[in-house]
């Protein structure tokens, strides 16, 4: 007996592959699916000469609980689409297509308006682009398509989707991700004080490394699972040759526009997976999408569970009183929106405002500005814990830094005995036209940080660049704040020339500095050296490593590492929370994503009226705690200029 093929729809598409399909197996036609469709069905094919949003979701509706395959064919604005094979039990749906389509495309919220009155009104029965030739040759396609399905053969629609330009008659597949959010196909759960319990398990390092997973290992899926210029997660990169060292950017495409992320490494490869890396890490941060949010209560109702916001740090009295400042005071009866973190140091749950956890969502009734500092992606959780934890010392020390203007001891680069390390700080000066200056900016807890300075040597561009690193291992700090220096060197001279003069009105009034690159752009300027002296200072003598540097790393297994750095935070009563903002798009090739909180260690800001030390006495004690000054320090004291990390 010869299987069932059921064709919704009308149009020459329709009828080109009911005639391609009517020699093989038994052909049911139907305008829609208000006739139903027969029990015995194999497969539906979902076909229109146009694109109709509206027919494709009644197919969800009617045979996913049916558990009955289906495809669709169909033109929109010129371009004919087959594809996704819809199976009832995996993830994957038209649905998820469409949205990573529309997410993709350059005019996302045009599109989308348009999906919705197409959705609303029906739709045009005809595409002007849908041409016989065109037609026939998705109709082949189609056909031998479900060939192979029938037949069990491996579908190359199974996850992907077919395009063809009905003009030039170029096609290709695109692979796309189920969406985490899919309102059809997800399965995304709610958010739970069970599922936010960590419970730390072996991570072996890589050798020579402080990494879980390789990138050969890592390179089998990146490019393939994430990055489509179509479909993809992530839509584009593009290759900067003008830095010292290899800078590539991908771009991750959001509804309010797009976002750029980079990777700098020594090799064009790497830094195209390091970026690809960076770009799911930033999708992974901006909204939860992994977990269902289900806890919306007041901190007054939740406080034996839950963490103070205070504690991370708020803004002043006096911004909050603005007219024009865009937070509100925190309020512990006002109802707000809490996710599930896990307490490191208390080994439990503990509920976190979702607004902190997530950082695009500190806006409108939020009552801070919160930006991706603590999150980390990592080949384990644990590794995503690590570096998260890293990522929140290092710009700790360079804000305590700042604030406290603390004159750090300068290191002698070539004290480290590494080879690569000496090279790149010649690139640097003979490439780029800098030259470097690294101090110690370690904190009372002993993690190496570092604090660097690339000086111009030339007459044109930024005068001075600031970056920050900090790492077990003190050399791996420094290398990484070359990466950073590098990446603004050379790339930024025309825009300093040509905003010489809005940066000039920056210097002399520190509210004009509202965006994060302001903050570097402020400090290219030469007359805006003397706010570094306190580091730029020469009498001071170098250091070397060994004198600076004390912790010692011994562990092979990456967990290891990390318990030593909780042990140490429990001594100094510094908690370590942590948000799992994983979602199935990264857990698919175990890959983890997390936000660290510390609550009393500095948030970075961007923009100098966000500025949030409120809450935070660290930075009035520890300089005197390290012998930089006699006695705490007061608010009054603190650095009242902006900050210059880039």
């Amino acid at each position: 007996m010869s299987a069932v093929v059921v064709i919704v729809g009308e149009g020459m598409l329709a009828d080109y592959v009911c005639g391609e399909l009517s020699a093989q197996y038994h052909v049911v036609r139907h305008i829609d699916f208000e006739a139903g469709v027969p029990e015995e069905t194999d497969l539906v094919l979902v076909l229109h000469d146009a694109w109709k949003p509206s027919v494709h979701r009644k197919a969800e509706e009617v045979l996913r609980p049916a558990g009955i395959r289906w495809l669709r064919g169909f033109i929109s604005f010129g371009e004919g689409l087959v594809g996704p094979l819809v199976c009832s039990d995996t993830p994957g749906c038209s649905q998820c297509a469409d949205m990573r389509l529309l997410m993709a495309g350059n005019d996302r919220k045009e599109m989308w308006e348009m999906q919705q009155m197409l959705a609303k009104d029906g739709g045009v029965p005809r595409d002007a682009w849908a041409s016989s030739m065109g037609l026939l040759q998705m109709a082949y396609l189609l056909s031998a398509e479900v060939q192979r399905i029938l037949q069990g053969d491996e579908a190359y629609s199974e996850g992907r989707v077919y395009l063809i330009n009905l003009k030039t008659l170029k096609s290709s597949w695109h692979t796309f991700l189920p969406d985490p959010l899919c309102p059809v196909c997800s399965e995304i759960p709610d958010d739970s004080p069970a599922a936010a319990r960590i419970s730390l398990t072996s991570s072996p390092k890589i050798e020579g490394s402080y990494r879980y997973r390789s990138m050969d290992d890592l390179n089998k899926v990146l490019v393939k699972d994430y990055l489509d210029h179509r479909t993809g997660v992530l839509n584009g990169k593009m290759y900067d040759l003008v830095p010292p060292f290899a800078d590539v950017g991908v771009n991750l495409p959001l509804f309010s526009g797009d976002e750029g992320v980079a990777g700098r490494t020594h090799s064009y490869a790497i830094s195209e997976l390091t970026a690809i890396l960076e770009g799911l890490e930033r999708s992974c941060g901006i909204s939860p999408r992994g977990k269902r949010t289900v806890v919306h209560n007041s901190f007054n109702n939740l406080k034996d569970r839950a963490l103070n916001p205070i504690k991370v740090g708020v803004h002043a009295k006096e911004q909050y009183a603005r007219s024009d400042f865009p937070f509100e005071q925190f309020n512990p009866d006002r109802p707000m929106n809490w996710v599930w973190g896990y307490s490191l140091l208390e080994d439990r749950p503990i509920l976190v405002p979702e607004l902190l956890a997530y950082y695009s969502l500190g806006c409108g009734k939020g009552f801070v500005y919160e930006t991706s500092n603590g999150c980390a992606l990592g080949g384990s959780l644990e590794e995503a814990i690590f570096y998260g934890i890293l990522e929140v010392v290092e710009r700790d020390s360079f804000l305590m830094t700042w604030y406290a203007k603390l004159p750090l001891p300068r290191l002698d680069p070539y004290t480290a005995n590494d080879q690569e390390l000496q090279l790149m700080i010649d690139r640097v000066r003979v490439v780029g036209g800098y030259d470097l200056y690294f101090y110690n900016s370690t904190m009372e807890h002993g993690i190496p940080s570092v604090w660097a300075i690339a000086k111009n040597r030339k007459k044109k561009g930024l005068n001075i660049i600031c970056a920050a690193g900090a790492h077990l291992d003190p050399v791996r700090a420094v290398k990484s704040t070359i990466h950073e220096l590098a990446a603004m060197m050379l790339t930024l001279d025309e825009k300093l020339e040509t905003n010489q003069e809005e940066f000039v009105r920056m210097l002399q009034d520190p509210s004009l500095v509202q965006k994060m690159d302001d903050h570097g752009m402020l400090y290219g300027l030469p007359q805006a050296q003397k706010r570094l002296q306190f580091l730029l200072d020469d009498n001071r003598p170098l250091r070397s490593f060994d004198e600076e540097f004390k912790w010692k790393s011994t562990h092979a297994d990456l967990t290891d590492d990390l318990k030593d750095i909780l042990q140490k935070f429990r001594q100094l009563n510094l908690d370590v929370i942590v948000v799992d903002q994983s979602t199935s798009e990264t857990r698919r090739n175990g890959l983890y994503c997390v936000k660290v909180l510390i609550p009393g260690m500095l948030p970075m800001t961007f923009g100098h009226h966000l500025t949030r030390v409120t809450g935070l006495e660290r930075v009035l004690l520890v300089p005197m705690e390290l012998g930089y000054s006699k006695q705490p320090l007061t608010l009054e004291q603190l650095n009242p200029h902006p900050h210059p990390f880039p």
